[in-house]
């Protein structure tokens, strides 16, 4: 396993690279800057960063001036602070407006477990997803992060991507990210998995357990969310047969359902989704969550088998 890093100081620094040479990035925040990896660059550039307190909706909404005027408006902040409290203005200042402004939802998941449902993101996918023209990105490791970046800053247009919180390794080599592409991350025949965001760290754990039992898997990352790979997707379930998603989200209306809307079109055939419940989610130590609601590689581990065991009966 490779050194740990912080997603938030590791997205601030790759913003921070990429504003070096563009001029036109400008960072804003709501009561969020530090720790959303932003305190050099708001020492290095104190005119182009702006803080204005907790009041997520006006950002959003002065966002879409600024980019009205030529900026790439970056703005982070805590991940349900910047969906649910401001969807409204994400989807008509930026989604009907077109507007060229990148909002970071930090601490995404049950990533801040110790603050409650309240601070809990569990419907981002869902909501985001449903903004025409919008892309909605959940990168999974650091190298990850730092292409998706540079790809968000590049692409034209509204982006919502969630990071997490805690320390995350490097899962795989770093490449060039492409919105709208999955990536196969281990080949296999008997059943697909597809994941997003830091649970594939869980899901390649779970795959190598998985083959221990001989069960085959194929592993896909998905980091994109929206527009969500459908090519790939239709390829694993012609040659697999049979798909998992595992997501940090509630069950419905994120990865699963997009992943589930593509096989029902194209290429039917059985899909578990693996998530949150649609509750108010427990609080507690993060990694007691995910073993709570199964998303660690036991959880997963266990499902998978349940789940292939009864499609053979």
């Amino acid at each position: 396993m490779s050194e740990l890093r912080d997603p938030r100081k590791t997205f601030g620094a790759a913003v921070a690279e990429v504003a070096e040479k563009d001029k036109r990035i400008v960072v804003l925040s709501a009561d969020s800057g530090g720790s959303s990896g932003f305190k050099q660059f708001a020492a290095d550039h104190p005119d182009r960063y702006y803080e204005f307190g907790i009041m997520e909706q006006g950002v959003t909404g002065i966002a879409s001036g600024m980019a009205t005027v030529g900026k790439i408006p970056v703005f982070c902040a805590i991940a349900p602070f910047v969906t649910c409290r401001s969807y409204e203005m994400f989807r008509n200042d930026l989604g009907y407006m077109k507007q060229n402004v990148k909002i970071v939802g930090r601490n995404g998941g049950f990533t801040y477990s110790d603050l409650g449902a309240t601070h809990h993101s569990l419907e981002d996918f869902a909501i985001m997803r449903m903004v025409p023209g919008a892309v909605v990105l959940c990168p999974q490791d650091p190298g990850e992060i730092r292409q998706a970046v540079r790809a968000m800053l590049a692409h034209d247009g509204p982006v919502y991507m969630r990071i997490g919180n805690p320390p995350i390794p490097e899962l795989f080599p770093e490449q060039p990210f492409e919105i709208g592409k999955g990536r196969v991350l281990r080949e296999g025949d008997d059943l697909t998995i597809i994941s997003t965001g830091t649970c594939t760290k869980e899901v390649l754990e779970a795959a190598e357990m998985l083959s221990e039992k001989g069960l085959d898997v194929r592993v896909i990352g998905m980091p994109t969310i929206a527009p969500i790979d459908v090519d790939i997707i239709r390829k694993a379930a012609k040659e697999t047969k049979r798909i998992v998603t595992v997501e940090e989200h509630y069950v419905h209306g994120g990865l699963g359902s997009a992943v589930a809307e593509v096989v029902t079109e194209y290429c039917p055939v059985p899909v578990k989704m693996i998530g949150v419940p649609r509750v108010y989610a427990v609080t507690g130590p993060y990694n007691e969550l995910l073993h709570y609601y199964g998303l660690d590689a036991e959880g997963i581990l266990k499902t998978v088998s349940e789940f292939a065991a009864k499609q053979h009966s």
